[in-house]
């Protein structure tokens, strides 16, 4: 008789059935074979994205191949507040009261951050002798010195997260991670992993591909290039700069930049982009496919990353790839430039210097080949490196122990 592993994914921000975006964890928990396993996914009430309560159906839930579960979490409206702290200390409380209560599973597959609820599973998986597995998507607390960083006393205040989250890298018994950077911090305290596994987070393909073809792009105007930006428009991202570089540009090229996201600062950058008088196009946030099939009729992609920013590989860069764009790149991280130098699939520019990124700009607008030529090379780097039908194997195997 076969006995079927119970594992337990616990991860804080993931979409569920009904919201727009492109889940890693839900597409894993998916494609673990259900003869092997019964498969748990515990996330929150509330939506980081929206700020608001969750209203899953139960036919929702019920057309999913493994069962989810949403604890209670109160919510807050500011990314960076004592109130999200709060709601997160909450979300934790809520978790171990329901570990307490279930049958222990076989394996703990944890997504980090948030700490709070990290922390709680890897005490619990500590205690009773779990597998712990952590797959590393921010490192936390250095992405919140991007927007709190004053020196000294931002090392003080975060100085509870630092040790919070040095205890669960150490609880691990396995480390995944999107990049190399995340990896190496994790390895930095764990004493038991010997290496981390780096699975960037991308995206299938095959999906991919289907969903451009449905919602193909019909009515571009053939005189405008397209400049795309996809992706969070909060303080870690300089589409200031983007704006400044276009304004140098804009008597020049008809250049049209389109923005596919929201955030915190939707409302900064657009006023500015009007106030520059800058052909821009704001859509708010799209669902994945209107995402995919706007990306793919764009020409260049651009990747403003602001300085000191602790991203690395990032789930736009799984989108520029598979949708064939040349990437313009701003990203201070060594990983993604020398992903992109490898692959020759963009141009590496200086942080917050307009004049260079208009300057990669006009080399890309006057070489319509080069263009055409790193758009290959994209989408090659999408084959090679991001294909999670491919990359994603090795996480199943992880968790399921087949090494």
């Amino acid at each position: 008789m076969n006995i079927l592993k119970d594992i337990l994914f616990i991860t804080h921000f993931t979409q569920v059935p009904g919201e727009p975006g492109n889940s890693r964890f839900h597409y894993i928990a998916e494609r673990i074979n259900k003869e092997n396993a019964n498969i748990e996914v515990i996330t929150t009430s509330f939506s980081h994205k929206t700020k608001s309560q969750r209203n899953i159906t139960d036919e929702q839930k019920n057309s999913l191949s493994y069962k989810l579960t949403l604890l209670y979490e109160p919510g807050y409206f500011n990314n960076v507040s004592v109130k999200r702290l709060y709601s997160h200390y909450i979300m934790g409380k809520s978790l171990k009261e329901y570990l307490n209560n279930r049958k222990k599973p076989d394996v703990i597959y944890c997504s980090v951050p948030s700490l709070s609820v990290a922390k709680v599973a890897a005490n619990y998986a500590k205690k009773n002798n779990i597998k712990f597995i952590i797959d590393i998507q921010d490192l936390w607390p250095e992405a919140f010195k991007m927007v709190f960083n004053i020196p000294i006393i931002s090392d003080m205040i975060f100085y509870p997260m630092r040790k919070k989250a040095d205890f669960i890298y150490s609880a691990a018994d396995e480390i995944i991670a999107v990049s190399q950077t995340y990896a190496e911090r994790a390895l930095k305290v764990n004493r038991k992993c010997k290496r981390a596994y780096v699975v960037f987070l991308g995206t299938e393909l095959v999906y991919f591909d289907q969903l451009v073809e449905e919602n193909k792009i019909k009515n571009k105007p053939q005189n405008e290039i397209w400049l795309a930006y996809v992706g969070t428009l909060g303080y870690s991202y300089d589409l200031i700069c983007v704006i400044d570089a276009l304004g140098l540009l804009k008597d020049k090229y008809n250049i049209k930049f389109i923005v596919m996201g929201d955030g915190p600062l939707r409302t900064k950058f657009e006023g500015y982009a009007k106030k520059r008088d800058i052909n821009a196009y704001f859509t708010g946030r799209l669902d994945y496919g209107k995402m995919a099939g706007l990306l793919s009729a764009c020409d260049i992609a651009v990747n403003p990353i602001s300085s000191g920013a602790a991203q690395s590989i990032i789930n736009k860069h799984a989108d520029y790839a598979a949708a064939g764009l040349p990437v313009l790149n701003t990203q201070e991280c060594p990983e993604y430039r020398n992903l992109l130098s490898e692959y020759k699939a963009g141009l590496n520019c200086d942080n917050n210097n307009p004049v260079d990124l208009a300057k990669k700009i006009t080399q890309l607008c006057e070489d319509a080949d080069l263009r055409n030529v790193m758009g290959q090379n994209s989408r090659r780097l999408a084959v090679e490196r991001f294909d999670r039908k491919l990359t994603y194997q090795l996480i199943t195997k992880k968790i399921l122990n087949k090494d």
